[in-house]
């Protein structure tokens, strides 16, 4: 799973065809209990590149989905957002990522 390290999420989703976003924050307790499990979720599914992305440090980042509350995991085929979902619910991620591994 890539970590951004700049607000560069635009570059990301032009090299990459599908990928899921994990907004979070690290004050955030559920996102850092969160980060492992799509960490793992990230070596099944090698066709979606998998991001995490601190909501807090690269605002324009969070303007590709909207982000109100963190977690948010926001799935991106072509650059185009099409599915998101927040919260800790591990279903909710499977989801979005079987929508955009489809693609």
């Amino acid at each position: 799973m890539e970590e951004l390290q700049a607000d560069n999420l635009g570059e990301v989703l032009k090299a990459n065809k599908k990928v899921l976003v994990q907004y979070g924050a690290s004050w955030c307790g559920i996102c850092r209990v969160m980060k492992p499990k799509i960490q793992k979720m990230s070596e099944e599914f090698k066709t979606v590149h998998f991001v995490y992305a601190d909501a807090e440090k690269f605002p324009e980042t969070r303007e590709f989905a909207e982000v109100a509350n963190l977690p948010t995991f926001a799935g991106f085929v072509d650059g185009k957002l099409i599915k998101q979902a927040m919260g800790s619910k591990i279903e909710n991620v499977q989801e979005i990522v079987d929508e955009i591994a489809s693609h």
